[in-house]
C-alpha cells in the first residue's frame, strides 16, 4: 500500500501519496502569487526544482522570481536556453560567459573549430546576431519544452564532453568523485548542472539580448518582474573586468578545472605569486597617479577609498598608504566611523532597525568643516565615536595636514560627492575597489562576485568577530540593499577601480568556510544558503596558505595579516 506523507505547502497542510513531485502539489495547492510562474521550491530548507519529488513529510515553500534563489534560477534557465539556441545557429562558434552588467551577463563569442567563419566584428553584425539568437530563444520558449536534469554516468559524461572538445567540463568531471552526475538535456545542447532550473522554457519570458562589443548581454527582469531597461554603459568597471580576465588567461588559469590542476598538478605557488605581484603592480599605479593629482594641484587632498562589504577595503588602504610613502607622501588617515551621529538620532529601516548604512547616519556638516579646514592646513579636534554606547565620547583628537599632505579615509560613501560637498573635485581622488571575480566555474557557468565576498565575510565574522555563519548569511540581504543603494550607484564616479578578486582566493578559503558552513543547523532559514554554498566551495581543490603573504588581501579574511585592524 503507498505511503500517505504530510505535506505542509504554502502554508496549507495536504495529504498525499509518498513520491509525488512538487509540481503535482501546485496543482492541488497553486503558488501564491498567481500573477508569478513558480521556479523552484524550498523543501526542509533546500532549493530544488519543481520536478523534484518529496518522499517524507515535509515542509515545501514554492518560489518565483522576487527570491534570491528564485533570480539565480531564472538565469540559470534562460542562459540555458540561450546556449541551446546559439548552438543550433553557430555550431562552429561558442558563447563564454564572463561577467555580470548591467542587470545581465556578458557573453563573448569564440571560434571552436579551424574552419569556422569570421566573427562578427561590428556592432551591426552583433546586432543581427543578437536578434537571430532571440528568435531562436523565443522559438524554444514558446514551445514550453519541459526541463529536468537527468542523472547520466560520469565517465559518460566525460566522453561526450571530450569528445565536443569542452575541456573546461572534463577537467571539472575529473575530479568528480561519484559515478554518477546530473546534466541538462535542451534539444542538442548538453550541459551540466550546477543547481536547479526551471521545469519548462515556458517560465522564462521576460529578457533581452543587447549588442555590447565584443559580445553580447543577456539582460533578466528585476526582482519586481519588470523587463531589463535601457542599457547604461559601465565603461570603467567593463574595462577592469575585461584586464582581469587577460590576466588569468596570461597564467593560464580562467576556470575552476584549470585552478583545480594548477592545486593538484601545476604550481599553484606561481599562480599565488603573479595574483599577488599584480595587486602590488596596480596599488603602485594608483599611487604614482594620487601623487601627480597632489603636484599638478599644489595643494593636499583627499583620498577616499570606497567599495561594497568584503571588498578588502581596509588592507588595501593600508598597503596604498605604504606606497605613498615610498613616493614621498606621508599620509594621514582620518576614521569616517568616529563621524557617526549619536544612535537615537539614526535613520532606520522600515521595521524600525538602525540603518547604519545609510548617508545620513554620518554628522556630514562636521565631516564636510574638518576636511575643509584641514586641506587649507588648520588644526581640527576629529571626534571619537564609543559604539558600545552609541555616542560621540567628549574626548577628541587633535589633527594637522602639512602642505601637500594626503588624508586617506575608507568608507561605504566615499565615491558620493554628498559626502564631501564642500571639498572641490580637484582636491578629491576617489577609489573603489571590489572582488570582481573572473574565474568561471566552466565556459558556460560563471561565480558570482557577490558570492566571493559572502564567503570572505563567512570566514572572517567566524574567526574573529563572534559571528557564526548563519548569522552572517541572515544579514546579507541587508548588506546587499545597503549596497545597491550607496555604493553602486556611484562605481563609475570613480577616478580608478581595483579589483580585489585573487585567481586563487576561493581555493584557500574553501577549507574555511567548508567548515564553517557545516556549522549552520539543517532546520536554520540560513541552510537554504548554506547548502548552495557547501556545494559551491566543494567544486574547489583546497590549497594550503603557507604561501600567501602577509600582507595579501585574502589575510585580512583567514588571518595572519602584518597589518593591524
Amino acid at each position: 500500500m503507498p505511503k500517505v506523507i504530510t505535506v505542509h505547502i504554502n502554508g496549507q497542510e495536504i495529504e498525499t501519496k509518498s513520491g509525488v513531485s512538487i509540481h503535482h502539489l501546485l496543482n492541488l495547492h497553486p503558488h501564491l502569487k498567481p500573477e508569478e510562474e513558480p521556479l523552484a521550491a524550498i523543501v526542509n530548507n533546500r532549493c530544488v526544482g519543481l520536478y523534484h519529488r518529496v518522499y517524507s513529510n515535509c515542509s515545501v515553500e514554492t518560489l518565483d522570481i522576487s527570491h534570491s534563489q528564485g533570480m539565480l534560477i531564472y538565469r540559470r534557465t534562460a542562459c540555458a536556453i540561450m546556449y541551446a539556441a546559439f548552438a543550433e545557429l553557430y555550431p562552429f562558434w561558442d558563447l563564454e560567459i564572463g561577467q555580470s552588467l548591467e542587470g545581465g551577463y556578458f557573453f563573448e563569442i569564440k571560434a571552436h573549430h579551424k574552419d569556422a567563419p569570421a566573427l562578427p566584428g561590428d556592432k551591426d553584425s552583433m546586432r543581427d546576431l543578437s536578434e537571430k539568437v532571440m528568435e531562436k530563444m523565443q522559438e524554444i520558449v514558446d514551445a514550453k519544452l519541459r526541463l529536468r536534469p537527468v542523472l547520466v554516468a560520469t565517465d559518460e559524461a566525460r566522453e561526450y564532453m571530450r569528445n565536443a572538445k569542452r575541456m573546461d567540463k572534463v577537467r571539472l568531471l575529473d575530479l568528480h568523485t561519484r559515478p554518477e552526475i546530473e546534466w541538462l538535456v535542451l534539444r542538442q545542447f548538453r550541459d551540466l548542472t550546477h543547481g536547479p532550473v526551471a521545469s519548462s522554457t515556458g517560465a522564462i519570458t521576460r529578457w533581452d539580448i543587447v549588442p555590447y562589443m565584443p559580445g553580447i548581454l543577456l539582460r533578466f527582469p528585476t526582482k519586481d518582474g519588470r523587463r531589463p531597461g535601457k542599457v547604461r554603459k559601465a565603461a570603467k568597471l567593463f574595462q577592469v573586468y575585461r584586464e582581469t580576465r587577460s590576466w588569468n588567461e596570461l597564467v593560464g588559469t580562467w576556470n575552476v578545472g584549470l585552478l583545480n590542476a594548477q592545486g593538484l598538478f601545476g604550481n599553484i605557488s606561481e599562480v599565488i605569486k603573479v595574483g599577488e605581484g599584480l595587486h602590488e603592480k596596480k596599488i603602485a599605479n594608483i599611487a604614482d597617479s594620487i601623487s601627480r593629482r597632489v603636484k599638478q594641484s599644489g595643494h593636499s587632498i583627499v583620498v577616499l577609498v570606497a567599495g561594497p562589504s568584503s571588498s578588502g577595503k581596509t588592507t588595501f588602504s593600508k598597503r596604498l598608504a605604504i606606497q605613498l610613502r615610498v613616493n614621498g607622501l606621508q599620509p594621514k588617515v582620518i576614521s569616517l566611523d568616529n563621524y557617526y551621529i549619536n544612535r537615537v538620532n539614526n535613520p532606520v529601516h522600515e521595521d524600525g532597525s538602525l540603518d547604519l548604512e545609510h548617508i545620513d547616519a554620518l554628522d556630514l556638516p562636521l565631516l564636510n568643516d574638518h576636511l575643509e579646514r584641514l586641506l587649507r592646513g588648520e588644526e581640527v579636534q576629529t571626534p571619537i565615536y564609543n559604539f558600545q554606547r552609541g555616542e560621540r565620547s567628549s574626548k577628541t583628537i587633535p589633527m594637522q595636514l602639512a602642505p601637500g599632505q594626503v588624508l586617506l579615509t575608507e568608507g561605504i560613501h566615499g565615491l558620493n560627492d554628498q559626502l564631501t560637498a564642500g571639498i572641490p573635485a580637484e582636491q578629491k581622488f576617489k577609489i573603489y575597489v571590489s572582488a570582481l571575480t573572473q574565474l568561471s566555474i566552466d565556459d558556460h557557468n560563471r561565480i558570482n562576485t557577490s558570492d566571493t565576498r559572502l564567503l570572505r565575510r563567512i570566514v572572517r565574522d567566524r574567526k574573529y568577530r563572534g559571528y557564526n555563519a548563519a548569522q552572517t548569511i541572515e544579514q546579507w540581504p541587508s548588506v546587499q540593499r545597503g549596497e545597491g543603494r550607496w555604493i553602486f550607484p556611484f562605481q563609475e564616479d570613480a577616478d580608478v577601480m581595483f579589483n580585489s578578486a585573487l585567481i586563487y582566493e576561493h581555493a584557500a578559503l574553501a577549507p574555511y568556510a567548508h567548515r564553517y558552513l557545516l556549522e549552520v543547523a539543517q532546520d536554520s532559514p540560513a541552510y537554504v544558503e548554506a547548502y548552495r554554498l557547501l556545494q559551491f566551495v566543494e567544486l574547489f581543490v583546497p590549497i594550503f596558505v603557507e604561501e600567501v603573504p602577509p600582507t595579501s588581501i585574502l589575510r585580512e579574511f583567514i588571518g595572519g595579516s602584518s597589518f593591524n585592524y
